[in-house]
């Protein structure tokens, strides 16, 4: 899937040392997929990381442009073990 990366997810993911290979199975292959509640331009993606100890991994993306554009990437602690 094609997509781009806002200044912010790129900041972040290199904060976080967040591979991008992590990134991509959560965005191309999620476990779980929901409207952001306060806004429904943004699509949420939760994807389990097994090499990260199981955390779930959250990438947020505007799917209202094309290529979809990732807003922001985050290990998510409240969906740790619902997924």
């Amino acid at each position: 899937m094609n997509y781009t990366l806002t200044e912010h997810a790129k900041k972040v993911l290199a904060e976080r040392e967040i591979p991008l290979e992590w990134l991509e199975r959560a965005l191309n292959e999620p476990a779980l997929c929901r409207l952001d509640p306060d806004d429904a331009s943004l699509e949420r993606r939760y994807r389990s990381i097994p090499e990260f100890g199981g955390r779930v991994l959250r990438v947020v993306v505007e799917r209202s442009v094309e290529p979809v554009r990732v807003v922001s990437v985050f290990f998510d602690r409240s969906m740790r073990g619902k997924i």
